[in-house]
């Protein structure tokens, strides 16, 4: 079926917001300036502050959901369904795993490639598949398997990928490079934690997808804002990336983005980007499904490794591209979408689905998590 000019327009939408949210919070990081109490000139290291951003761009979308719905109301025949009541408290589990994935990603975004950064996320498929079976009691079909055996191979040839570089690369060292890129592997465990605790607590109850995305956003945002002040504390020596050598600097940052306003922009980029992104990622599930979604997220990898090389970030390497291309495969097995290709051969049959493939699906979603994904 064809699609439509508002399907194009989403399937954009999500491609190029995507791609702005994981390339302003790089851009951000090569940014220099000087820091409080004429400190000499640094870069741009605030993992955290970025990550308050990013929630604030979740809380937006809380925001757009009850100006929506007050306007749905207003109208003869309401279209929007506000869902049953909840206890909100049921968001806190997923939001604090949120927040923790979140925060340790930023922290490894500061160490490795961002084309990198987004590979290696693919690593959720490996944990979500193994958690779901322990804790949801699902039953994974063969390809399934194969899938997450083809993704920790994919996963093992982007590592090679990073170690090679990293031995000839001036902009980290390789020390930086695998801490970064085992970072962002341990971020995944935390965030498919969170997405079957959504499955298992969330999914049950009606809650609409964007009022789910700006509730987790908010329990995030305010935490983590709080969290700032004993981080300004507590030594993290080298990891802390700032003069005072300490978890976060809130304060260094408000200052290095006084002395360079075009940080500013680059965080705004970034929370701007995840509101927009969450909106195309409900909207592609809801108006075409979760695997489009998917096969657009593998699409936002490609064009976040080419802005990397075209802007000087990071340097081709065929191995890269051989890790994408197995990750992609391991990605479309998991998925199923393997099975229209060998419905069309006639000595071949599709394996039959076991469940809800859309609630699959949504476990899995390609971008901050599966309350993205249309309830």
């Amino acid at each position: 079926m064809a699609w439509t000019k508002y399907q194009y327009l989403l399937a954009a939408m999500m491609l190029i917001t995507g791609s702005i949210n994981t390339l302003s919070a790089k851009w951000a990081d090569y940014f220099s300036a000087p820091g409080c109490n004429n400190s000499p000139e640094h870069h741009f290291s605030h993992p955290f502050v970025q990550a308050v951003g990013m929630f604030l761009g979740e809380l937006s979308c809380l925001v757009v959901f009850h100006i929506a719905l007050c306007q749905d109301r207003r109208r003869p025949e309401p279209r929007i369904n506000p869902g049953q009541a909840f206890n909100p408290l049921i968001f806190l589990p997923p939001a604090l795993c949120d927040m923790t994935g979140t925060s340790i990603m930023y922290v490894a975004l500061n160490m490795t490639s961002a084309s990198s950064f987004q590979m290696l996320r693919g690593a959720v498929i490996i944990f979500t598949g193994l958690l779901s079976v322990a804790f949801l009691g699902r039953r994974l079909l063969a390809s399934q398997w194969i899938g997450i055996l083809v993704t920790i191979l994919g996963l093992v040839v982007v590592g090679l990928a990073d170690f090679i570089s990293g031995t000839r690369d001036d902009s980290h060292n390789l020390s930086q490079v695998i801490t970064g890129d085992l970072l962002i592997i341990m971020a995944q465990i935390i965030v498919s934690v969170q997405m079957v605790l959504e499955e298992k607590f969330i999914y049950k109850h009606d809650v609409h997808p964007l009022r789910a995305v700006g509730t987790e956003g908010l329990f995030g945002f305010v935490i983590l804002t709080l969290l700032l002040i004993p981080m300004y504390f507590i030594p993290a020596g080298s990891l802390g990336g700032n003069p005072r050598q300490v978890l976060e600097d809130a304060l260094d940052a408000f200052c290095q983005i006084g002395y360079q306003p075009l940080i500013i922009l680059a965080l705004l980029g970034n929370t701007v980007s995840i509101a927009f992104f969450n909106f195309a990622g409900i909207s592609v599930t809801k108006e075409m499904s979760a695997t489009t979604r998917m096969v657009l997220d593998s699409l936002r990898t490609v064009l976040i490794w080419a802005a990397s090389l075209a802007l000087g970030w990071e340097q081709f390497h065929g191995l890269q591209v051989l890790g994408f291309l197995i990750l992609l495969t391991g990605a479309a097995l998991y998925n199923g979408l393997h099975r229209p290709l060998l419905a069309r051969l006639p000595c071949c049959a599709a394996e039959p689905e076991e469940g809800d493939a859309a609630e699959r699906e949504a476990l899995l979603s390609g971008g901050r998590g599966s309350v993205n994904e249309e309830s």
